[in-house]
């Protein structure tokens, strides 16, 4: 997917920094995209973990276009970092990132649905438009900031959760008559 939107993005002035490691033929061919576009996209195939928290934290823009994502972790460091996420719209990407609302400004970051390059595209120009705007981007990375997806929280809501479960049946059931 990143391959096939990668042409169109570049044309619109877009910096990628690209770290990881995959299937031989995404490699060579992510490789050859970096050859072509020396002074746009940089390229390190492998896995250094220091350097992808470095990168996440200078970037504007964490692109996480997943297919499948059971939870994913970087698009909540992203956003701790101020980095806007953009995500495709599954498992825990869906659950942790909230879609940008170009009416109240409100949101974390820009999430998109078709496994599609002109849907990844469209997410990627909505961003572009929304930083623009310094005092909007602004907004969206501090809201990004502010998530908390801390164990304690995630502790409190399982206790909430559990109480309901233990008080639902006892508090609906009817007293018992005399």
């Amino acid at each position: 997917l990143l391959l096939e939107a990668l042409p169109e993005l570049l044309s619109n002035q877009v910096q990628a920094v690209l770290l990881g490691s995959g299937e031989p033929r995404y490699q060579a061919a992510l490789e050859r995209v970096a050859g072509r576009y020396p002074g746009q996209v940089a390229l390190r195939i492998g896995y250094d973990e220091a350097l992808a928290h470095r990168i996440e934290a200078a970037a504007d823009i964490f692109l996480m276009p997943s297919r499948f994502e059971p939870c994913g972790l970087n698009q909540m460091y992203s956003m701790r970092y101020g980095t806007v996420p953009i995500v495709r719209a599954t498992g825990g990407l869906e659950d942790t990132v909230t879609d940008y609302n170009d009416a109240t400004g409100s949101g974390t970051g820009f999430k998109f649905k078709p496994y599609t390059a002109a849907a990844l595209s469209g997410a990627m120009e909505r961003a572009r438009t929304v930083f623009a705007n310094p005092n909007s981007w602004n907004k969206l990375q501090v809201a990004g900031m502010r998530q908390d997806f801390s164990w304690d929280r995630s502790a409190r809501e399982y206790v909430k959760l559990y109480e309901h479960a233990l008080e639902g049946p006892r508090a609906q059931s009817p007293e018992p008559r005399a």
